[in-house]
């Protein structure tokens, strides 16, 4: 999808689909003023100052009132977009805001493709791509993480980052360019000694920042988190209990989760990504098999383990089944959780794992309520309190992979610093990084990267 005509006006809904108290209609574009006065009864609002709200009716091409609402005026270049801009504040009804949008369209306004008012607002220089893609991330944040890290995107942290590294490529390029345009002359503009010290401290921040989406992605997706034991361990309800819904079936049979159930939950204001796996035995039942298999997978890959344990069946059997499995896991966090404390004393087993095992974190819970679950909170929000607090932390693929590109490259320039090679070549490495940056803040763009990114966004945004 590739917007091609920045010229005529647009509209869309920008308000959450469906019905509400209020819905806002956004009409961008050199005629917004001009069209809306058409089905607009009160003062004219292209006679109106910018940033200014008006009370009066909106109609239909044959003038029969659709509802009262308020227009604001924002006058190019002062607004979102960058250009002429009304937002029409109307009641939430969708036939009321359908309706609106039929008039518009009557009158000439063309329905807004995705993410093109952002579109706009990049081609005429009020955000760059990394702004307006924290925009979009900023209305899809679930934690406060995320949204922290989406608002500060949006206020530039990240760009004013990127502009400066790219200032420092453009620097050494030119230091190499000269270096070549003069090699036959007896000048010199800098050794190669400065050229690496350069290179090296250019590389140095763009690794630590692709370094950081490893974090950024667990900030935007949740922090993995797989609840594994043996069957009947509780692990079911725990997670039901966890998101406050009856996400999974619990059952007194063996073998009833088969396949992993995945949840999310907010805990102390992060986002954690819960995954009930079929409880660990041995058994002869191929489809169990897969799903024990698939177990496996998750405690390789989850970065915090909640290992249950069933007091009640042989829990020193579970513990060294579970301290052996632990042992060789790569999660930052282990956590043997004793559950069913309602139905026996837990005491003594948490208080010998912390003795035995100093190397897990041993809670008490029962899984009936919220109370009873306290303790393994307690542990999670600790979890999620241990997040980067950097303003500049790496949440997009896209980002991401244009910094291994940009790193890979500078590698490759540092590599021929050192050894000595042609400046011709060490200049081609250079350009490539600087390139590769400069797709991140848009500084380098094509049309296919530009409708990728921006087909992304909601309608009305």
């Amino acid at each position: 999808m590739i917007f091609t005509d920045r010229t005529d006006t647009i509209a869309a809904v920008c308000t959450a689909p469906g019905m509400g108290a209020i819905a806002v209609i956004r009409i961008s574009g050199t005629d917004a003023f001009a069209i809306t006065d058409t089905l607009w009864r009160g003062k004219p609002l292209a006679d109106a100052p910018s940033h200014t709200a008006h009370l009066g009716f909106i109609t239909d091409t044959a003038g029969n009132d659709i509802d009262q609402a308020v227009a604001t005026v924002f006058r190019a270049p002062n607004s979102y977009t960058g250009e002429n801009t009304v937002e029409l504040s109307c009641h939430g009804s969708t036939y009321i805001q359908q309706a609106v949008l039929n008039a518009l369209v009557d009158s000439g306004v063309r329905i807004a493709l995705p993410g093109e008012f952002s579109q706009r607002a990049f081609a005429n220089g009020k955000v760059d791509l990394t702004q307006a893609e924290g925009i979009a991330d900023l209305i899809a944040s679930r934690s406060a993480e995320a949204h922290r890290l989406a608002l500060s995107q949006t206020k530039g942290a990240f760009s004013h980052e990127l502009d400066t590294l790219r200032q420092k490529l453009i620097d050494l390029a030119s230091l190499i360019e000269l270096e070549l345009d003069f090699s036959e002359e007896d000048v010199s503009f800098a050794d190669r000694t400065q050229l690496l010290e350069l290179c090296e401290y250019t590389l140095g921040k763009v690794t630590a920042l692709a370094g950081s989406y490893a974090q950024g992605r667990v900030i935007r997706d949740g922090y993995p988190v797989a609840i594994v034991g043996a069957p009947n361990a509780g692990k079911s309800t725990l997670l039901n209990t966890l998101v406050g819904d009856d996400i999974a079936i619990v059952s007194q049979i063996p073998g009833t989760t088969r396949d992993a159930i995945q949840a999310t939950t907010l805990i102390g204001g992060s986002l954690f990504r819960l995954i009930d796996t079929a409880g660990l035995r041995e058994t002869d039942d191929t489809v169990e098999r897969l799903g024990i298999g698939r177990t496996h997978r998750h405690i390789e890959q989850a970065s915090t383990i909640v290992w249950l344990i069933d007091p009640t069946d042989n829990p020193m059997r579970q513990l060294e089944e579970a301290a052996g499995t632990l042992a060789g896991a790569a999660a930052h966090h282990k956590i043997i959780a004793v559950g069913k404390r309602d139905l026996a004393d837990t005491s003594a087993l948490v208080s010998h794992i912390k003795s035995a095992h100093p190397e897990y974190t041993a809670v008490a819970i029962s899984s009936l309520d919220s109370d009873g679950i306290e303790p393994l909170l307690e542990q999670l929000r600790k979890i999620g309190d241990t997040a980067s607090t950097a303003d500049v932390t790496v949440t997009n693929a896209r980002h991401y992979q244009a910094l291994c590109e940009t790193r890979d490259a500078l590698e490759r320039v540092r590599d021929g610093l050192e050894s000595g090679i042609s400046g011709d070549f060490v200049a081609q490495d250079l350009r490539q990084a600087t390139a590769a940056l400069g797709t991140i803040t848009g500084a380098v763009t094509t049309d296919t990267l530009l409708a990728t990114i921006f087909s992304r966004f909601c309608v009305g945004k």
